[in-house]
C-alpha cells in the first residue's frame, strides 16, 4: 500500500490507515530520503509494530518515476492500494479584486470553497520539457500507474487507485488543445480536472482486470501548500473566521486528519459498489464531525476518452527517451 506526499494529509492518512488495520504494509514515498525516513519515524512513534518501508520519488521527474516503478516491481508481488496524493501549486496568487467583487455580488462563499476566480498560479517547464504542474500532479502519477500494471491487475482481490483531486477541479480551466495548461494561469485547477477525467477512463479500461479508480477531495486543509498562498500572519488573523465559515461551508475540513476522511472511507468500501462518476468529498460539520459526501463528477466521458488518448501519445513520445529504464 503506497501513499504519496507524506506530509499533511499524507501523514494523517498513514496514521489513520494503521488505526483501521495494523496488519497492512505501508510503503511511503517522498521526494527525498531524509523526508521519507522522518515520516517513517513519526509513524512508528505512534504505531511501533507497524510495517513501514520507504521509497524516494519525484513525480515531476520521469527518470525518478521509472526508477521507483522498477524498485516497486522488485519489492512487491502486488499492490492493494495506491494513494496518488502528490501535488504542487507554485507561486499562488489571490485576486483580491475578484474576491471583493464576489463579496458584493453574493458569490463569495462559492469562491471561498472552490477558489474559482480568485486563485492563479505561474507555471514553468520541467527538465522533461513538460509543464511542471501537469507533470507532477497528473502525468507522473499516470506513468507510475502504467508501469505498475503488473502489480495492480489480475490479483485475487481488487486493487485500488485513489487520486487526490480538488473542489478547484473545473472544466473551465481545462482545454484539450492545451491540456498541459501552458497558456493559462490556473494550472492547478486544470491538472485536477485532468485527474478526474483520467480516473473515469481508467475504470472503463481496467475494471475487468480488477483495478478500480476513485477520486477524492480533502476539502480546504491547512497544510504547507495552503500556507504559501498568504503570509503566515494573515492566516493567523483569518483562522477564527475560517472556523466560523465551516458552519456554512462543510468542505472547510481545516485539519489533515479531517481532510483524510474520504481516503480512509474508501479504504473500507467494496470498489465494485462504488460509482465511477462520483467524487468523494471529505466534509466536516460546524461542530467538528467528519463525514463523506459523494458528488457527481462534472466530466464529459467523450472528452475523458480523448484526453486519455492524448496521455497515451505523450507517454509513447516521452518514454522513447528513457528506453534504458524500461524492462
Amino acid at each position: 500500500l503506497t501513499p504519496y506526499r507524506c506530509s499533511g494529509v499524507g501523514l494523517a492518512l498513514c496514521r489513520r490507515l494503521l488505526e483501521e488495520d495494523g496488519r497492512i504494509h505501508l510503503c511511503i514515498a517522498c521526494r527525498n530520503v531524509q523526508k521519507s525516513e522522518a515520516t517513517r519515524d513519526l509513524i512508528l512513534a505512534t504505531h511501533p509494530a507497524a510495517r513501514v518501508s520507504t521509497v524516494e520519488v519525484d513525480l515531476g521527474n520521469l527518470v525518478s518515476v521509472l526508477r521507483v516503478a522498477r524498485e516497486l516491481r522488485c519489492r512487491f508481488q502486488r499492490l492493494d492500494f495506491v494513494y496518488l496524493n502528490a501535488g504542487i501549486m507554485p507561486n499562488p496568487h489571490v485576486n483580491f479584486k475578484a474576491l471583493w467583487h464576489g463579496l458584493l455580488t453574493g458569490k463569495v462563499l462559492h469562491m471561498l470553497t472552490t477558489a474559482e476566480g480568485i486563485m492563479t498560479q505561474t507555471d514553468r517547464l520541467n527538465g522533461d520539457g513538460l509543464q511542471e504542474v501537469f507533470a507532477t500532479n497528473l502525468f507522473g502519477h499516470f506513468i507510475l500507474v502504467r508501469q505498475l500494471e503488473c502489480l495492480l491487475c489480475g490479483n485475487e482481490k481488487p486493487s485500488r487507485l485513489i487520486w487526490t483531486s480538488s473542489s478547484n477541479a473545473r472544466e473551465s480551466a481545462f482545454s484539450l488543445s492545451d491540456y498541459q495548461h501552458a497558456k493559462g494561469q490556473e494550472s492547478y485547477s486544470s491538472s485536477k480536472y485532468a485527474t478526474d477525467l483520467t480516473s473515469v477512463v481508467l475504470n472503463r479500461k481496467f475494471n475487468k482486470q480488477g483495478l478500480y479508480s476513485s477520486v477524492v477531495c480533502p476539502g480546504l486543509v491547512m497544510s504547507n501548500m495552503t500556507y504559501r498562498i498568504l503570509p503566515v500572519f494573515l492566516w493567523k488573523l483569518l483562522m477564527p473566521i475560517m472556523w466560523l465559515i465551516r458552519f456554512f461551508a462543510k468542505t472547510y475540513t481545516l485539519t489533515p486528519y479531517n481532510g483524510a476522511e474520504a481516503h480512509v472511507w474508501l479504504f473500507k468500501q467494496k470498489p465494485e459498489h462504488l460509482d465511477a462518476l462520483v467524487k468523494y468529498h471529505s466534509c466536516t460539520s460546524g461542530l467538528g464531525k467528519s463525514y463523506v459526501e459523494p458528488r457527481k463528477l462534472d466530466v464529459d466521458e467523450e472528452t475523458a476518452e480523448k484526453f486519455y488518448q492524448k496521455l497515451l501519445e505523450l507517454e509513447k513520445e516521452t518514454l522513447e527517451r528513457y528506453s534504458d529504464l524500461l524492462d
